[in-house]
């Protein structure tokens, strides 16, 4: 297999299970984001119900991309990316695996749709938080541009969950003048062809739409796993040529080189000649093996890239630099072009991940189900409250995928039926006590899993 150490292939093989174990957990947890309401409208038997669901999950995973699998690994600093450490690593790894399973397992106990999303951002946050508090860590632990974007991410989407379900409610109540879209479904009578079939659909796009997203963020977490334990392996994609490398990095090296360092403080100085130096250093290596980079090479292009990118997007960020908008595009694109090298994820990743998640969405259901389904209103779900809920899940979480960004399943889905409720009947129509308990799972979330995670960290890196 790979050249370990008995331990360390150990520790792999038993953190590849765990994050298995993360994502298979994430589907029965996130499974009543997608079937609560074809369950409760009786459009789907739920056996029927779940077991489509989770084919689509599984579908879902290969049709998202990476983008989102990325997000999740660049929400840690580069130069924790680039630490080869590979005890340091484990330590790392091990110990936001514990602390996303402990509380995903922990929240599902209780029957309350707490969001998977944040479980896993707060772990990351959290080790990498703990890490700063190493003697002689000087740079910035965490990305805290790339936190910022995500936490604006979860923290608008459920907004956009409640009142974009109210403003179709209102559309379909002006539209559509059928009295028993409104009513309480009656249980031996299956809805109307079409109200069904809507139902269906939307229940099909947000379980497409939720392997799509979340699937990703078990991929960024294998991810994570293979670079840091064996990065040798799984630094670069070895699908791609090394031949493409060098035109980009020729690019670069020329713009860069037109860049005038009195401009720069002095600090940025430092940056520009570092990037300089792993432009010459990685060209030198793809000079020497033209046609395939040996494997203990591969770190050192894949840091070098990694870093080449961070520092030429904080070089030309300064407002003093002259150079144009054109040119700091061009940079742009030939930096994305490096990282395709980078960013990537094998197929069987991506197969163990989507695996890993539809089995889970067929078990373990009923709980939140329950709390989705009869608990955030007073009053039963009906036809209408369930496809506009449905439609502005699937949407949103689609549109998230599109752009790269991580959004929560649980919180749009919930904060959706929460807004089809008050469309029907105003703020009375809520449970007051589900309402309240969701909100303090969803408020305390990323403080307990980042404390749990940040201890963790420095324990297993003490025993390590």
């Amino acid at each position: 297999m790979f050249d370990l150490e008995t331990i360390t292939l150990l520790l792999l093989v038993i953190s590849l299970i765990a994050a298995c174990g993360f994502e298979f957990v994430n589907g029965f947890h996130d499974t009543a984001n997608a079937v609560a309401t074809v369950i409760y409208t009786h459009s789907l038997k739920p056996w029927v119900a779940v077991v489509w669901s989770g084919f689509c999950n599984f579908l879902g995973v290969f049709a998202g991309g990476i983008g989102v699998a990325m997000s999740i690994v660049n929400l840690l600093p580069v130069e924790l990316l680039v630490n080869q450490d590979v005890y340091q690593s484990m330590a790392m790894i091990m110990a936001l695996l514990i602390s996303a399973i402990f509380w995903n397992l922990g929240t599902w106990y209780l029957g309350l749709p707490a969001s998977s999303t944040h479980t896993l951002v707060g772990s990351i946050l959290g080790v990498g938080i703990a890490y700063s508090l190493l003697p002689d860590v000087e740079h910035e632990v965490v990305n805290w541009q790339k936190a910022s974007e995500m936490g604006l991410s979860l923290l608008i989407s459920p907004a956009i969950g409640f009142s974009l379900t109210i403003f179709l409610m209102f559309m379909m109540k002006r539209l559509v003048k059928n009295p028993k879209l409104y009513k309480e479904p009656h249980k031996n009578h299956k809805p109307p062809t079409w109200i069904r079939s809507m139902l269906i659909l939307t229940c099909t796009g947000v379980s497409f739409s939720h392997g799509s997203n979340d699937g990703q963020k078990g991929v960024g977490l294998v991810m994570l796993i293979l670079i840091g334990i064996v990065p040798t392996y799984f630094a670069l994609d070895q699908s791609k040529r090394v031949a493409d490398l060098h035109r980009p990095l020729n690019r670069i090296e020329l713009m860069v080189s037109h860049i005038n360092p009195e401009e720069l403080s002095l600090k940025d100085r430092k940056k520009l000649q570092q990037t300089k130096d792993e432009l010459l250093e990685t060209k030198l290596i793809l000079k020497s093996n033209s046609n395939t980079i040996p494997k203990e090479k591969k770190y050192i292009v894949r840091k070098n890239i990694l870093l080449i990118q961070s520092h030429v997007k904080l070089i030309t960020s300064q407002p003093l630099v002259s150079i144009s908008k054109s040119e700091i595009k061009q940079l742009k694109d030939e930096c994305k072009n490096l990282r395709q090298h980078t960013d990537y994820a094998p197929f069987w990743v991506l197969l163990m991940i989507s695996i890993s998640l539809g089995l889970g969405t067929m078990i373990g259901w009923k709980r939140i189900v329950k709390t989705v389904g009869e608990k955030i209103g007073k009053t039963h779900m009906t036809y209408a409250q369930g496809t506009c809920a449905e439609f502005t899940a699937a949407s949103t979480i689609g549109m998230s995928t599109f752009l790269g960004l991580p959004v929560s399943t649980t919180h749009v889905l919930s904060s959706g039926i929460a807004g089809s409720m008050v469309a029907s009947r105003g703020l009375g129509n809520l449970q007051g006590n589900t309402v309240r308990n969701i909100l303090m799972a969803w408020v305390l979330t990323l403080p307990v899993v980042m404390t749990l995670s940040g201890t963790l960290f420095l324990i297993f890196r003490s025993i390590f």
